[in-house]
């Protein structure tokens, strides 16, 4: 659910979308899947919807229609340019290779075009099974990596700083950011800003601005 109203949301931003990987869930749904959204100022905005966020409703694959709750973790990476060096040492990365799952044309299953790049030193591991090509795949998780080491470099700065400066309050990855209730009442609120939604549809249709507006204007 969350990935279609990220895609309604960009578009109503006026960026293109475009599906870089994705790994279907082992029941029904998505496990994983990852975005590049192209467009003026996109990491600007897409950065405010980064954490925990969690949804409760009568699950659709619940015979007994019971309320369920779920949780999405959202992670948010700027791309970054070739003028900014990020060094990545061979001996610290495994690449994998496999047959690609999704639509893709003629090569999906039949070449194992799909890399997965693990980085030892940090654990992050990234993965692109969408370009037609092992070489082109390859490129795209580099890309990728590098983009998100520079991000760790940059937040553990901002920690050491925050630490330096007596910052008191550490915002810690699953940290739950906002919740989607469908059941037994309708509303979408952030815990950060307090800012809420009665309607839910809307929201999920991909009206987040009042949301990231309002943690832009609170926290930059």
């Amino acid at each position: 659910m969350l990935s279609r109203m990220y895609q309604r949301w960009a578009a109503r931003r006026g960026w293109t979308v475009e599906i870089v990987d994705a790994v279907e869930g082992d029941v029904a749904g998505l496990k994983s899947i990852t975005f590049k959204f192209s467009g003026d100022f996109a990491y600007g905005y897409a950065k405010a919807e980064k954490g925990v966020h969690r949804l409760v409703r009568i699950s659709p694959f619940d015979s007994n229609a019971k309320r369920h709750t779920s949780f999405a973790s959202v992670d948010v990476t700027p791309e970054i340019t070739d003028d900014i060096n990020i060094e990545i040492k061979p001996d610290d990365l495994r690449i994998d290779t496999y047959r690609s799952s999704g639509a893709g044309g003629q090569h999906v299953n039949k070449t194992d075009s799909a890399v997965r790049m693990t980085h030892f030193p940090t654990g992050i591991v990234v993965s692109c099974q969408t370009q037609r090509s092992q070489i082109q795949n390859r490129e795209a998780c580099y890309k990728m990596l590098k983009s998100k080491l520079y991000e760790l470099e940059v937040t553990e700065r901002e920690k050491a700083l925050k630490t330096l400066g007596g910052e008191k309050k550490e915002i810690a990855w699953g940290s739950q950011i906002r919740n989607y209730v469908f059941q037994p009442y309708t509303l979408v609120k952030d815990t950060r800003t307090k800012v809420e939604s009665g309607n839910i549809q809307a929201v999920m249709d991909g009206e987040l601005d009042d949301f990231v507006n309002a943690y832009l204007k609170e926290f930059g």
